[in-house]
């Protein structure tokens, strides 16, 4: 699992392997430098190049390639933002470095005249103005040439991060690059991956400049980025000497009337991810209306109000179920919300033996009681999405004079944090589903989705998710794991579906259908 950074994290890390470790900052300068000469070098062959070089550190970065590129005999100017006298440290050093080099400098206001509309199709621009220490709007000149940047056609590789992004929560901060690449170094940034600093980032390289790797994979960084690997690596065998059983058995609890697909859905993409035996816990009105469309799932009726809708009276069967032959419970598709649902719910999460998955309705029904989180007697996965999670969060103290619509907006602006301030302390692994999704854990970690295509915003999405959740753990995977792997596997088969389908006529059981061609990629 690859760790990924604040700017107060990363600068921690630079200063400790500086002071602790002995390694000079020029040196990881000049390290940082070449790496992005490096990458320009793979992708960007023979280009002109423009250099622009804030004050900092990021702009002594600049200095080196610029160096560096002007002694590899490439067409190479730099743009200074500041006068050779206000530069200090590192950074004073690197232009020094260049300078005796021969690369020409010129201030960065001569950047938005010199360079035209039809100069700048052939043109490389690196953004070195900005680097993640970032904490106020960009305007002036600085905003002047990015917005400049941004309106002409060329091709941009940011260090470290867009100059303009907030590397803390992505957000732009006034005006920010749009770059075609960004080079990092160490770690990602949050804002690498969160929207709309993810969106400007385009194609993200991290790259290895020398900090002490206990400092890069540290437990102080809570965050983490979900890779191929992490889910290779918590995905069961399935050893020649077993049988369904082996693979558990999954009793998923929803569908009313005029929602018998989600279920319906769940269950099937339950049973596509690897797990042994699936039932469908539905409204006994509504036995008929299933009978005829399943296959491989079972049917467990349920007592209901006579209008297709869940009775409280169905607890007593869910709980003899799950004690005897379900070894996890996915609750919530389709399944309606009213006083009875609520206490149904309610009445699971403190007595059921068997983990929890609970999506849609079954979260719509549990807004109504969110303290009984406190009281679960298994662990339980929660999945929103921001407008359930927006439900959540109404009792909150903090939300209470605020609309669904305004709660929503805020999440989205901060949904690492409010997904990691949510789960934690409650025994409920969090979900929240979106651009990206983030998983979040009882002890603050978080982890953050780097799979999934915008087809996947279609009916049913979430309920495959649920469905694929469910299956994990049904095999085996620790709450956490199955949460996490989970929804990249999700985004992975939506990646694959979008490739055979296009993005726009996606449907969620082409999201099913696609999790083979992905189980498969990943045992080649």
């Amino acid at each position: 699992m690859s760790k990924v950074s604040t700017a107060q994290e990363m600068q921690k890390i630079d200063r400790t392997t500086i002071g602790k470790y002995g390694i000079a900052g020029i040196v990881l300068m000049e390290r940082a430098g070449l790496r992005v000469v490096e990458i320009i070098n793979k992708n960007y062959p023979d280009k002109k190049t423009a250099v622009l070089c804030g004050s900092g550190n990021n702009g002594g970065d600049g200095f080196v390639v610029a160096r560096e590129l002007h002694n590899q005999g490439r067409d190479v100017e730099a743009y200074l933002l500041t006068t050779p006298a206000s530069l200090k440290g590192d950074a004073k050093t690197a232009y020094n470095i260049a300078k005796k080099f021969g690369v020409n400098m010129r201030p960065l206001s001569t950047f938005i005249r010199r360079v035209t509309l039809r100069q700048a199709k052939d043109l490389l621009v690196v953004d070195a103005l900005l680097g993640t220490g970032l904490s106020k709007n960009v305007r002036g000149l600085m905003g002047d040439v990015i917005s400049k940047l941004n309106r002409i056609s060329s091709s941009v590789v940011s260090v470290d991060i867009p100059s303009g992004i907030s590397s803390d929560s992505g957000q732009v901060m006034g005006c920010a690059v749009r770059a075609h690449c960004t080079v990092t170094f160490g770690l990602a940034k949050r804002g690498h991956l969160l929207y709309p600093g993810a969106d400007h980032s385009g194609k993200l390289f991290i790259e290895d400049i020398g900090f002490p790797q206990e400092l890069l994979r540290s437990e102080k960084l809570k965050v983490e980025m979900v890779t191929k690997n992490d889910l290779v690596s918590v995905l069961p065998l399935r050893p020649a000497y077993s049988h369904k059983g082996t693979y558990g058995h999954v009793l998923v609890v929803g569908g009313s009337r005029g929602k018998t697909g989600a279920p319906l859905m769940a269950a099937r993409a339950c049973l596509r991810s690897g797990a042994g035996l699936v039932t469908i816990g539905i409204p006994e009105s509504l036995v008929g209306a299933f009978q005829t469309r399943v296959t491989e799932e079972m049917i467990l009726p349920l007592p209901d109000k006579g209008n297709g809708t869940l009775s409280y009276k169905a607890i007593d069967l869910i709980m003899k179920f799950l004690k005897r032959t379900a070894h996890v419970l996915a609750i919530g598709p389709g399944l309606s919300v009213d006083r009875e649902i609520t206490d149904l719910v309610s009445h699971l999460i403190t007595q059921s033996k068997r983990p929890l998955i609970i999506d849609a309705d079954g979260i719509n029904a549990l807004a109504h009681n969110a303290g009984i989180l406190k009281k679960s007697g298994a662990p339980v996965i929660l999945t929103p999405h921001p407008g359930e999670m927006a439900r959540l969060l109404k009792q909150s103290p903090l939300y209470r004079s605020a609309n669904i619509s305004e709660i929503t907006k805020a999440i989205e602006k901060q949904r690492l944090e409010t997904a990691q301030k949510y789960s934690q302390g409650k025994k409920a692994y969090l979900v929240l589903k979106g651009v990206p999704t983030i998983t979040a854990a009882p002890d603050g970690r978080a982890f953050i989705n780097t799979t999934g295509n915008p087809g996947m915003a279609t009916a049913g999405s979430g309920d495959v998710l649920t469905g694929i959740i469910a299956a994990l753990v049904a095999q085996g995977l620790k709450p956490e794991d199955a949460a996490f792997s989970g929804v990249y596997l999700h985004g992975l088969a939506g990646d694959a579906a979008a490739q055979r389908k296009g993005r726009r006529p996606l449907i969620a059981s082409d999201i099913i259908n696609a999790v083979s061609s992905v189980y498969t990629s990943l045992s080649a």
